[in-house]
């Protein structure tokens, strides 16, 4: 029988500080913290070590490290992503990057036909966004988005349609059909990071972690102040 996986899992996208140890795609360790002002910088390291520690777990016993790649916080993402990096390199591992729009989407429990929309508030009325199905595949691409009376209107019918993340309180005040159901306080934990990273570990789908950056969605922010 193989041994199993375990890999250190950092979900620092959001307000949430959430630090994760998995045996194969089950955690057993979950270090988090939901404050108002990230905490990212004091917090991450700390929950890192202390995570460790719970598990009986030593760094030289990690078989990868996965991060949370956005998009996101410009800032949580940096701090995130480059405590992935110093871990990979300095331990030799290999590094997973894992969606955070799909990260959010993984909490809901869904009923076939059902679709999920993970929204993460940017600035003014825009999000960034990503349309998944009852399994949590991808039905429409991450974008960022101004929400008006029109949007995701092609994927609501007569089945829920759940609209959740920081982003669906924009939403709740704008989209008027019966079947959203808006969850604003869902946020990316490292919980869910877990069964995303193992499958990505298996088929060792690794970044490059001398290249490899945050997915900041940078482009949309550019082509709106050049409009103004």
């Amino acid at each position: 029988m193989a041994a199993m996986a375990i890999l250190l899992h950092l979900e620092t996208a959001t307000t949430n500080c959430s630090v994760g140890i998995s045996k194969d795609d089950q955690i057993v360790v979950l270090k988090e913290n939901n404050a108002v002002n990230y905490s990212h910088s004091e917090q991450l390291h700390v929950f890192i070590k202390e995570a460790l520690k719970e598990a009986s777990l030593s760094f030289t016993d990690l078989d990868a490290v996965a991060v949370s790649k956005g998009p996101g916080s410009y800032t949580g993402l940096r701090i995130g992503v480059s405590a992935a990096k110093g871990l990979c390199f300095s331990l030799d591992l290999p590094l997973i990057s894992t969606p955070t729009l799909q990260n959010i989407a993984c909490q809901m429990d869904l009923e076939p036909g059902e679709l999920v929309i993970s929204a993460l508030d940017a600035r003014r009325m825009e999000v960034y966004s990503c349309v998944y199905d009852h399994q949590y595949r991808e039905v429409r691409e991450t974008r960022a988005e101004i929400i008006d009376e029109a949007s995701f209107a092609e994927y609501v019918g007569e089945k829920r349609v759940y609209l959740v993340g920081s982003g669906a309180e924009k939403c709740r005040g704008v989209l008027q059909h019966p079947n959203f159901i808006f969850q604003p306080d869902v946020v990316p934990s490292a919980k869910e990071m877990a069964a995303i990273a193992f499958e990505k570990f298996k088929s060792k789908q690794f970044e490059d972690v001398a290249y490899f950056e945050p997915y900041y969605l940078k482009d949309f922010v550019l082509q709106q102040k050049k409009k103004n």
